[in-house]
C-alpha cells in the first residue's frame, strides 16, 4: 500500500528542487559513507546494452584546492591577450566555484560512436548520472548546482582533472549546504510544456 503522507513528503522536497549559487555552497556536505551512496545511487539510471558510457572523478579536500589552483593558473597562463582585471576575476571564478563546495563530482561521458547502442543514447546516459546524483543531494537534504563552463571544454584544463580527449565532461556536479535561501526562479508553465496526445 502506498504511503501517500511519505509520497507527499518526498515530492514536496524534489518541488523546492533549486540550482544552489556555487560561490554560496559550504559545509557541511556528505560524510564518506552517505557519499558512497549518493554515488551509487547516481550510476543507477538507464544505460541501454549496459556500456556503462560515464564514469566520475570526485573532487574533495586537499585534492579539489590543489585543483581549483591549477585551473585557476591554467586560465590565466591560457589568456593572455585578456584584459589583466577581467581575466583575473575569471580566474577567481573558477578557482572559488571548485574551491567552494565541500565535494564536486565530475561526470565523464565517454560516449562510444562505434558501439552497438546510438551515442545520442548514451550521452543521455550521462546526463542522467548528474540529474540522479543532484535528486539524490537533495533528498538527503543537501544543496546542489550542475554546472561545466570554461573547465569542461578546454583540453588542457580537461587534461588537469584526468580527462582524456575522447572524453568529455557531462558536468560538474558541487554538492553542500546553500548559505542562505535563495528566492526561486520562474518555472515553465505545466499546461504549456506538456502535451497529451490524442488518439485519432
Amino acid at each position: 500500500m502506498v504511503d501517500e503522507a511519505q509520497v507527499d513528503k518526498r515530492l514536496k522536497r524534489l518541488e523546492r528542487r533549486r540550482s544552489a549559487a556555487p560561490l554560496e555552497l559550504g559545509a557541511p556536505g556528505p560524510d564518506a559513507a552517505l557519499l558512497r551512496r549518493l554515488l551509487a545511487i547516481a550510476l543507477r539510471v538507464p544505460d541501454h546494452g549496459k556500456l556503462e558510457p560515464w564514469r566520475l572523478i570526485v573532487l574533495e579536500g586537499a585534492a579539489k584546492r590543489e585543483a581549483s589552483e591549477r585551473l585557476a593558473r591554467l586560465y590565466v597562463s591560457e589568456n593572455p591577450e585578456e584584459d589583466d582585471d577581467r581575466r583575473d576575476k575569471q580566474a577567481e571564478k573558477i578557482a572559488g566555484t571548485f574551491a567552494a563546495a565541500p565535494v564536486t563530482i565530475v561526470v565523464v561521458s565517454r560516449a562510444d560512436p562505434q558501439a552497438r547502442k546510438p551515442e545520442w543514447e548514451q550521452i543521455l546516459s550521462a546526463g542522467a548520472v548528474c540529474m540522479n546524483l543532484l535528486t539524490a543531494a537533495t533528498l538527503a537534504g543537501f544543496d546542489g548546482v550542475w554546472l561545466t563552463g570554461w573547465p569542461a571544454y578546454n583540453e588542457a584544463a580537461k587534461g588537469v582533472l584526468g580527462i582524456a580527449t575522447d572524453e568529455r565532461v557531462a558536468g560538474f556536479i558541487h554538492i553542500g549546504t546553500g548559505s542562505e535561501k535563495q528566492k526561486d526562479r520562474p518555472r515553465p508553465d505545466l499546461d504549456e510544456a506538456v502535451t497529451w496526445w490524442q488518439a485519432s
